[in-house]
């Protein structure tokens, strides 16, 4: 089996954790590359017990035949792997080394098991649906695209800004807001969750709309079709404003013509057996848990 660890940065804290994923790599005969750049950071920290190989980017899925990505951290870690990974197809399995976890749903205490539920075979992909951000002129350069969501904010003053928005071409609304969000259905525990959008499940082929800190009390989150495409035409007391994709950003003015619909490929996520969806926001979300007792 041919795996990429991937992570972004060493913590003295993981140090223990990082250690058990490539001990119990090695006990399952898997002989991982490591991101290149991370494995600079963990080298000295981390004892090998078996062989491995440096992994430079992206061309080199097109070189080796990659079974799958192990993210090591957080889910911001495995947006960042997204841009690594890429139209190549490989899924991925996120370790949480984080807080939440939503993405990276497989916790420190079940990293052996996870691991032989991998090699063994017991797991299924989830394939989720991206963004892609159509823009001119043009932005975020060869990678267009988020898993979580796109957002556009107010940047250099207090004031609100307002947020001209179109649907397949017909006008829907002037959001006079901080900002807003356009979400899939994996972003929707994230940013969106945080401005009271909705839990959108991963195959409900949907898109979220949620406005930043609205002035308009009647404004509230719009769950659209994955079909849609969405334009933007943006006003404020500045000229300029931040447009995000996942954790990345760039600074866009208000002649922009920005539009936003679904990415032409997926991401594609492992689920292993015994652990979904549904367990993972019960979970992270403490639904019916009573924090009184």
């Amino acid at each position: 089996m041919q795996i990429v660890v991937f992570g972004k940065q060493f913590k003295e804290k993981d140090q223990p954790w990082i250690q058990e994923v490539f001990d119990a790599l090695h006990e399952e005969g898997i002989n991982p590359y490591v991101y290149t750049p991370y494995l600079r950071d963990i080298e000295g920290h981390i004892a090998f017990q078996g062989s491995y190989a440096p992994f430079d980017e992206y061309r080199d899925f097109l070189s080796h035949r990659i079974d799958c990505v192990i993210v090591l951290g957080g889910d911001g870690t495995m947006l960042a792997a997204v841009t690594l990974i890429r139209d190549s197809g490989v899924p991925m399995l996120g370790i949480n080394l984080g807080r939440m976890g939503f993405l990276a749903s497989i916790e420190k205490k079940d990293i052996r098991q996870s691991i032989q539920k991998l090699r063994n075979g017991q797991y299924h992909i989830e394939e989720r649906s991206m963004l892609y951000l159509e823009s001119n002129p043009p932005i975020f350069g060869d990678m267009p695209y988020a898993l979580n969501d796109c957002t556009l904010l107010k940047r250099d003053t207090s004031s609100m800004i307002t947020i001209r928005t179109f649907l397949n071409g017909d006008f829907l609304n002037a959001f006079w807001a901080d900002g807003i969000i356009i979400s899939t259905p994996t972003g929707s525990t994230g940013y969106s969750l945080s401005c009271g959008g909705p839990v959108i499940f991963p195959d409900s082929a949907n898109f979220v709309l949620t406005p930043v800190a609205p002035h308009n009390l009647n404004v509230r989150p719009i769950v659209l079709s994955e079909d849609s495409v969405i334009s933007f035409e943006l006003e404020g007391r500045s000229e300029n404003f931040i447009c995000t994709l996942d954790s990345r950003f760039e600074l866009i003015g208000s002649h922009q013509q920005i539009a936003v619909r679904k990415n032409d490929f997926p991401s594609r996520l492992i689920q292993l057996e015994g652990e979904s969806f549904l367990k993972t926001i019960r979970e992270k979300l403490a639904w019916g848990a009573d924090i009184r007792n």
